[in-house]
């Protein structure tokens, strides 16, 4: 009996010393400063850690992209991940932020990075996908940890057009950007950042009204995936927007392009 209630006593504090340990290395923070912008971040692994320590080199053209935003103006990010351009934007230029990403790992991250950051009411999350049309659907994952990528929601190809190699799925709520405004009554964005792995037309398609009126607009866009790029392109020119730059991303034929309207 007593050496039962020993190796009890011992277990328990084995436990509550795992616990501690756990919790102290998911809940490391980082500090980002760029061009006198302080931000916080949660890195719970070296997949946020690079994508802290890359901030300011792996995309400067959605960074400065972002430093031209008009003050107050309203940003979606679509496909905002943990949140880093979410972030910024709402510091640089004082934006109004509406954050949509599916993945419940990058979720608690992205709320948690909002929290820190002391950003709740200026950035809203939206935890669903957005489409060329509304219902439920499957949305498959690549890697699903904290900060992952690589995912599609109710198709079954991939950022390249191929066939998507899913490790983790679950169902979830779609809908089109169009439709969202009506039935939330959220303001119409003056800029929109679409990087979701290769449902970038289709988010397009579902918002072809709300682009009339947006000023710009980046996306990452893979020339080689005819599909997407064609029907990318379509949408945006219908829209009234031109293409005034690419910018290559460093792997196959993607780049990130923006397109802004004229005047």
């Amino acid at each position: 009996m007593i050496i039962r209630k020993i190796l009890s006593a011992v277990l328990n504090r084995v436990d509550k010393l795992q616990q501690k340990a756990i919790d102290l290395f998911i809940n490391r923070i980082k500090v980002v400063n760029h061009k006198q912008i302080k931000m916080f971040f949660y890195v719970p692994n070296p997949l946020n850690k690079y994508r802290i320590k890359t901030f300011s080199t792996k995309e400067p053209e959605t960074l400065a992209w972002i430093d031209s935003f008009k003050k107050n103006s309203v940003f979606w990010d679509v496909g905002a991940n943990i949140g880093l351009y979410s972030i910024y934007a709402a510091k640089a230029s004082s934006c109004k932020v509406f954050a949509f990403e599916p993945s419940v790992f990058n979720l608690e991250l992205l709320a948690k990075n909002i929290n820190i950051n002391n950003l709740s009411l200026q950035i809203a999350i939206f935890p669903i996908a957005l489409s060329n049309k509304s219902g439920i659907n499957l949305f498959q994952m690549n890697n699903p940890l904290w900060g992952g990528a690589l995912s599609t929601f109710g198709e079954n190809y991939d950022q390249h057009g191929d066939d998507f190699q899913a490790t983790f799925d679950y169902s979830i709520p779609g809908i089109t950007a169009d439709k969202i405004i009506k039935l939330m009554s959220i303001p119409k964005p003056n800029y929109i950042k679409i990087d979701v792995d290769g449902i970038e037309h289709l988010i397009l398609e579902g918002g072809s009204n709300i682009l009339k009126t947006v000023d710009s607009v980046i996306i990452e866009i893979n020339d080689n995936f005819d599909k997407q790029a064609n029907i990318s392109e379509k949408y945006l020119l219908q829209s009234g927007l031109f293409l005034r730059d690419k910018f290559y991303l460093g792997s196959g034929n993607q780049y990130n392009q923006l397109w802004v309207r004229e005047g």
